[in-house]
């Protein structure tokens, strides 16, 4: 969990930037305590194809779902998983584009797509693109596999760590999903929010090392403040190095992490 960027706009917001050979973002201006700079929305096209892929329209912003219609023929809109800042463009990206929208969930299905499944191979927009489901931070998130790289949403981001969703997030599946991910090798990272990263087996390898982390500071918490400690408290006795602001949502995560180690 990290802050969003302070001081002047960033650079990035409204503008399309080339990632890769077949992957642009377009930085929504929505930035935050949990969305960093902002969402990121991804623009997939391969080489020669007239058509578009997008990958998570962004919140209900006018501006944001303007510059994404005005880029082309978008044919598929993916859903990464159920969060707002990643959902909420959806009816009016339909609206202006007449998209298909395909997800996990039924209530942000539009058009005659039918619900995203695990290992299923989709060819649009010139690209074959897996769908792996990768629960734990949500139990409906899923990552999308290109040839070269993963946009893996919020599971894995640009900086900081993710939080575990306080209603169905759970860490367990979480840890194997990171696992899952990691066995795919060396690709970039095209994360929901934050900068673009290299190497996704490194990213992950360090994920996984930070969240045992913080399991085995949560084992000592509960030693030092006894087996029913709250995640409060626990919060209040680990996260020393995060800022106060995010504490709230730390308890999230410390939930999650109690429930694992008392099931």
């Amino acid at each position: 969990m990290t802050d969003a960027a302070s001081g002047p706009e960033h650079p990035a917001y409204g503008v399309l930037r080339p990632v890769t050979e077949s992957a642009s973002v377009l930085l929504c201006n929505n930035p935050g305590l949990l969305t960093l700079d902002g969402t990121n929305t991804w623009v997939l096209r391969g080489p020669g194809s007239d058509e578009m892929v997008v990958v998570d329209p962004g919140p209900d912003d006018d501006e944001h779902i303007g510059r994404l219609a005005e880029l082309g023929t978008i044919s598929l809109v993916l859903i990464s998983h159920k969060h707002d800042d990643h959902t909420g463009g959806i009816d009016k990206i339909v609206e202006r584009t007449g998209a298909v929208v395909r997800s996990v969930g039924s209530g942000y299905l539009r058009g005659l797509g039918g619900p995203l499944s695990d290992g299923e191979v989709i060819d649009a927009a010139g690209l074959r693109i897996t769908v792996m489901a990768t629960p734990g931070h949500t139990a409906d998130s899923l990552s999308f596999v290109l040839d070269d790289a993963v946009l893996t949403a919020d599971t894995v981001l640009g900086r900081g760590t993710t939080v575990i969703d306080k209603e169905d997030g759970r860490l367990g599946e979480y840890l194997e999903s990171l696992k899952r991910l990691q066995g795919l090798g060396r690709r970039a990272v095209l994360p929901g929010h934050g900068p673009d990263l290299d190497d996704l087996e490194a990213v992950t390898a360090m994920y996984l090392a930070h969240r045992e982390e913080r399991l085995e500071q949560v084992r000592e918490a509960l030693r030092v403040l006894g087996e029913d400690a709250t995640a409060r408290q626990i919060v209040e006795h680990v996260y020393t190095d995060v800022d106060e602001k995010l504490w709230d949502f730390a308890e999230w995560s410390v939930q999650a992490q109690l429930d694992y180690l008392r099931s």
